[in-house]
């Protein structure tokens, strides 16, 4: 019963947080732009995303007279399931975490794998060719990133000695606040797992696979009513998901930054916030990249560069130098 209740909390704060992570990137690309923005529904136009979403809860759900109905059906729902259960293992502050797994990091790289997958169906099954064509982009810019993404998280893991979120964030508190956490030692890193972060969740400007100037929408086009809800409900939770592994790998989670304050909650949802604020901005104030582009910087640039900061990290930690930032393990941290 107990996990009943904690898993429903879990749920209801990443839905009621997608509303306004909804609302914020309108606002935030309208301000960019010199724009109002959303500004009718509700107090300041704090409603326009329920009013969407209703919008698209009572519409017909069309289905293509050649799709192949119940794999059209299950791909947004794979999306949407696999982006929320990847949240079970978030820890939001200290033992405030729905299972605390010792291979955390494994089991949300697994998911985010997986993720893929509802895209795949979604475009297949649409027996269309520009749908088709937009989730293969998907599938290959989703792969080249974790890639990156999974050897920038190994140097933490060198660093920490740990799978376990909750042990990485514990690695990184300590008498001088922010500058005890990983952003420091690991600060190249930083920017290459953001930009992979946007990569990975198809945020501008690498938002190729649903293209609508090239694709029509991509692997999206033949989507309406709930379906189509369900695939951009899983989008914005996986951007979320990505601004709390920034946080608890980079920057300290639930840690304060001020040594004295008191650590908790607040920290952590204002370190999602400011990432996903981030995460607007880049969408407002870039412009898209080539396929070629994007594909040659995964491949060309990250994969190398990833690659060589882990075994500097595995050399550092070894011989415990700079003081031992980059072998907590050894150090008691």
């Amino acid at each position: 019963m107990l996990i009943a209740a904690q898993s429903l909390l879990v749920i209801g704060f990443v839905m009621i947080s997608l509303l306004f992570l909804v609302y914020g990137d309108r606002k935030i690309w309208a301000a960019v732009q010199m724009r109002k923005g959303p500004n009718v529904v509700g107090a300041f136009g704090l409603l326009q995303s329920v009013a969407d979403a209703l919008k698209y809860v009572v519409k017909e759900v069309v289905i293509p007279a050649g799709a192949d109905k119940t794999v059209f059906l299950l791909a947004p729902m794979i999306s949407f399931t696999l982006a929320m259960i990847a949240w079970a293992v978030i820890p939001f502050a200290d033992g405030w975490v729905l299972a605390d797994l010792n291979v955390a990091i494994l089991y949300v790289m697994a998911i985010s794998s997986l993720e893929v997958y509802g895209v795949i169906m979604g475009g297949w099954a649409s027996n269309s060719k520009y749908p088709f064509l937009g989730s293969l982009r998907s599938a290959a810019q989703m792969i080249s990133y974790e890639v990156s993404i999974g050897l920038i998280i190994i140097g933490v893991i060198l660093s920490t000695g740990s799978l376990n979120f909750s042990d990485i964030v514990h690695a990184q508190d300590g008498a001088y606040g922010l500058f005890n956490w990983y952003w420091l030692p690991h600060l190249p890193m930083v920017f290459l797992f953001f930009i992979s972060a946007l990569a990975e969740t198809n945020r501008p400007p690498f938002d190729l696979p649903e293209a609508e100037s090239e694709l029509v929408a991509g692997y999206q086009v033949e989507y309406s009513a709930t379906p189509f809800l369900l695939f951009m409900a899983g989008e914005y939770i996986a951007i979320f998901l990505m601004c709390a592994l920034i946080s608890l790998l980079f920057f300290g989670g639930w840690l304060s930054p001020i040594p004295g304050l008191p650590d908790g909650v607040l920290w952590m949802v204002g370190k999602m916030s400011f990432f996903f604020f981030l995460f607007a901005m880049v969408k407002a104030i870039t412009p898209r990249y080539r396929y070629d582009q994007l594909m040659r910087l995964g491949w060309k640039v990250f994969l190398p560069m990833s690659l060589i900061w882990v075994v500097l990290v595995a050399f550092f930690a070894q011989f415990e130098l700079f003081g031992g930032a980059y072998a907590r393990w050894a150090i008691g941290g």
